[in-house]
């Protein structure tokens, strides 16, 4: 079996880095190729990664609570570059102050998330989800 490529990657200002490595070991050690942009990731560069790696899904986190302004528009950006029906994942403190998660998993899922997870969600279920998107399961 071809192993199937995810871009990951921690967006806009966000400089926590401690996450997106275990996030990097437990799904390379799940049977997936990783390319791990790091910290500090704009939209373009996680779909210029994407398009050059053909990846097969794009995993974004964000912990410092600015994820959905720095999440807005990245469906659009996806389709214009060609990966419309790119598989996007989402998960970290997404929003600034105490939000009910439901909330905030509905506006993530309007902007064209397919997958959003509430902090402190384990990767392991995100890895579940990923291999049940891409038929691995």
């Amino acid at each position: 079996m071809d192993k199937k490529t995810v871009v990951i990657g921690v967006i806009g200002a966000d400089a926590h880095a401690v996450g997106n490595k275990i996030i990097d070991l437990t799904l390379t050690n799940s049977g997936f190729n990783v390319v791990n942009l790091g910290v500090m990731v704009s939209q373009e560069e996680f779909i210029e990664a994407a398009v050059e790696t053909n990846a097969s899904a794009i995993l974004v986190s964000s912990l410092y609570g600015h994820g959905e302004i720095d999440c807005n528009g990245l469906r659009e950006k996806c389709d214009e570059a060609g990966l419309k029906g790119m598989p996007l994942f989402v998960g970290g403190n997404l929003v600034v102050g105490k939000q009910e998660f439901e909330e905030v998993k509905a506006r993530f899922m309007a902007m064209g998330f397919d997958y959003v997870y509430a902090p402190s969600t384990p990767i392991e279920t995100t890895i579940v989800d990923l291999k049940n998107k891409l038929g691995l399961e």
